[in-house]
């Protein structure tokens, strides 16, 4: 089992977890569904973009305001109503890519990477906000 791992971009502890409903590092059968446990110290807006066990990322939610606390992800209000656990088979990432400020661009994340691209695409994300105004935090789960 992996434990929730922060990604150091100069975060600043504003998200407290990340966690799938099940719990860090849980397994899930392809086709059922998994909601996303999200707690910040502050108000703000999140992104959570998904890394497969294949190496393609797709963008979960995007750019979503949430108050301090705990949020459960998806929520009605963001346009879905659940996460459906797909193929491939295998570790599932999932990253929150949390601001303060409201974004002024939507955070793209949809095709291939690797370990490096892809923490190279956070890394552009977050370099526009102030060491204290941002943080990163990524999670994880197996599909089987």
């Amino acid at each position: 089992m992996r434990p929730n791992l922060s990604v150091d971009y100069g975060s600043s502890n504003l998200i407290a977890s990340l966690q799938p409903d099940r719990g860090a590092g849980s397994s899930y059968a392809v086709g059922s569904s998994v909601r996303f446990l999200l707690t910040t110290r502050t108000a703000g807006y999140v992104t959570l973009v998904s890394l497969d066990p294949g190496g393609n990322s797709n963008v979960l939610v995007r750019s979503a305001y949430v108050n301090a606390g705990t949020t459960s992800f998806p929520r009605a209000q963001d346009g879905a109503a659940s996460f459906s656990v797909a193929p491939p088979r295998g570790y599932q990432r999932v990253r929150a890519i949390f601001t303060r400020a409201r974004p002024g661009t939507d955070l793209y994340f949809q095709g291939s990477y690797d370990q490096g691209r892809w923490n190279d695409a956070t890394n552009g994300y977050v370099q526009g906000y102030a060491p204290a105004d941002r943080d990163v935090q990524e999670t994880s789960f197996y599909i089987r």
